[in-house]
C-alpha cells in the first residue's frame, strides 16, 4: 500500500475554535462568527456545537438565533485567525515538510521516510494532533487526509470530521468515495457537474474511470486531464500560478450603502490594492469597478491605461467610472462594490517613456510618492497617510 506522498490537514471549525480557545466560558457552547455586528449579517463560521443545530456558513443571524436561541455571536477577527494559522504552521513544520499553507485553515505537508507508509503516516498524524493541542491549544483540532497526491489527500481529509484521519489510494478507490456527489469534490462546480453529466459522467465511479484525454475535452482544458489523473492516484504536482490581478471587494454595511459613502469606500479599497501592487513590484494596465445595487443588476466599468502602480492614477480612473454610473445609482443603495487592477506585469519589464522622460523599469515621480506613503504607513500604522479622503470599511479581513 502506498507510497503516500501528501498529508492534508483541515482545521475543524477553525475560527470558532480559536475564539473558544481564548475564552473558556464559551467552550462546549454553540458559537457563530459573523461578518457584521448587526442582525442583518450572516454566519461566516460556526462551532460544531452550533452546526448540530443546522447552523452553517451563510446562515443569517436571525435564522441562527431561531435555530439555536442560546447561540453566542462573535465578530470575525481575521488577523487573529491568521496569527493562529502561523502558530499551527510552525508546529507542523517541525515534524514534516510544510509544502503549502493552502488557506487560513488548511495545510499541505509532504511525506517522506516511514511516513510514506500508512502506519507511519497515521503515527505522524497522532504526533501532530498532540503537538498542536499542547503548543497552540486543546480546542484546535483538525481532520487529516493521507494520499499519493494533494487531490486525494484533500478529499480524504473531508471524509471524517471532526478530528478524523482517513486515507485514499488506488487500493480503496473509487469505492471509498462512491457515495459522494460529483460536486462534492474540490474543483468541480455545479456548472462543471452539469457538463460532466451532459457527457454521461453521472457517478463518482464513472468519473474515476474516465479516460484522462476525454476529461481534457470535457473540461476544455488540460486541467481536466490533470484532475482525473490525480483522482486515479498519479502524482500530479500543483502548478505555481501567476497572479493576474490585484483587487478588493466589500459587502457594504448598512451605513455605507448610499453611493456617496460607497464611493469613499472604493477609494480606500484602491489604496489597499495599489499598496499590494507596489509591494510585489508590479504594475497594472487596466482598472475595473463593480457596483452591485440592491435588487438590481451589477454595473461594471473598465478602462485601460498605461502600466502604473500609482494610487492617484487609479483614483482618477475610479472617479470617472463613478461619474459614468452616477445617473443609474444616485437614488439606489449599493450592496457591494469592488475594484480590480489587472493586466499585471513586473515593473522591471515596463518600457521607458521618452516624453516623460522615464527609463525602462524606473518609478515615476507620482509612484515614488505612493511608495513613500507605503513606507510611512508600514512604520507608523495603516492610514497614517492617505492620498485624499477615503472611508475605511474594516470587516472580515481587517479586524483582530
Amino acid at each position: 500500500m502506498g507510497p503516500f506522498r501528501t498529508l492534508y490537514l483541515d482545521m475543524n471549525s477553525f475560527f470558532a475554535s480559536v475564539e473558544q480557545q481564548l475564552d473558556p466560558t464559551i467552550r462546549g457552547r454553540p458559537v457563530a462568527i459573523t461578518a457584521m455586528e448587526n442582525e442583518k449579517g450572516c454566519c461566516v463560521a460556526a462551532s460544531y456545537e452550533a452546526k448540530a443545530f443546522g447552523i452553517k456558513t451563510g446562515t443569517s443571524v436571525p435564522d441562527a438565533r431561531r435555530l439555536c436561541p442560546g447561540i453566542v455571536f462573535l465578530p470575525s477577527r481575521h488577523r487573529l485567525y491568521v496569527r493562529y494559522n502561523l502558530r499551527v504552521a510552525a508546529v507542523l513544520d517541525r515534524f514534516a515538510e510544510l509544502e503549502r499553507i493552502r488557506s487560513v485553515d488548511e495545510f499541505q505537508l509532504g511525506l517522506s521516510g516511514e511516513a510514506t507508509t500508512l502506519p507511519g503516516a497515521r503515527d505522524l498524524v497522532t504526533s501532530l494532533k498532540a503537538a498542536v493541542a499542547a503548543e497552540v491549544g486543546a480546542c484546535l483540532r483538525f481532520s487529516a487526509g493521507i494520499g499519493p497526491n494533494h487531490l486525494l489527500a484533500k478529499i480524504a481529509g473531508k471524509l471524517e470530521k471532526p478530528d478524523g484521519c482517513q486515507w485514499l489510494g488506488p487500493e480503496n478507490m473509487p469505492d471509498r468515495i462512491a457515495h459522494l456527489a460529483l460536486d462534492d469534490l474540490p474543483g468541480i462546480s455545479r456548472k462543471m457537474r452539469a457538463r460532466l453529466e451532459a457527457a454521461g459522467i453521472t457517478t463518482m465511479t464513472r468519473l474515476c474511470q474516465l479516460d484522462p484525454r476525454h476529461a481534457r475535452a470535457i473540461w476544455r482544458s488540460v486541467e481536466g486531464e490533470r484532475f482525473v489523473r490525480a483522482l486515479q492516484g498519479e502524482h500530479i504536482p500543483l502548478l505555481d500560478t501567476q497572479r493576474g490581478g490585484y483587487g478588493n471587494s466589500k459587502v457594504l454595511a448598512p451605513e455605507f450603502r448610499r453611493p456617496q459613502e460607497a464611493y469613499m469606500v472604493s477609494r480606500w479599497l484602491i489604496e489597499k490594492a495599489t499598496a499590494r501592487l507596489r509591494r510585489d513590484g508590479r504594475t497594472a494596465a487596466r482598472f475595473t469597478l463593480q457596483l452591485a445595487p440592491m435588487g438590481a443588476a451589477t454595473i461594471a466599468g473598465s478602462i485601460k491605461c498605461a502600466p502604473s502602480q500609482d494610487t492617484l492614477t487609479f483614483m482618477r480612473i475610479n472617479r470617472g467610472l463613478w461619474r459614468a454610473a452616477w445617473p443609474k445609482i444616485r437614488h439606489m443603495k449599493l450592496a457591494m462594490i469592488g475594484v480590480n487592477l489587472t493586466e499585471v506585469e513586473m515593473l522591471s519589464n515596463r518600457s521607458g517613456d521618452l516624453l516623460r522622460p522615464l527609463r525602462p523599469g524606473e518609478l515615476s515621480r507620482a509612484e515614488r510618492a505612493s511608495k513613500a506613503a507605503d513606507f510611512i504607513n508600514a512604520r507608523f500604522g495603516a492610514g497614517t497617510i492617505s492620498l485624499g479622503l477615503n472611508q475605511p470599511h474594516p470587516g472580515f479581513f481587517e479586524r483582530g
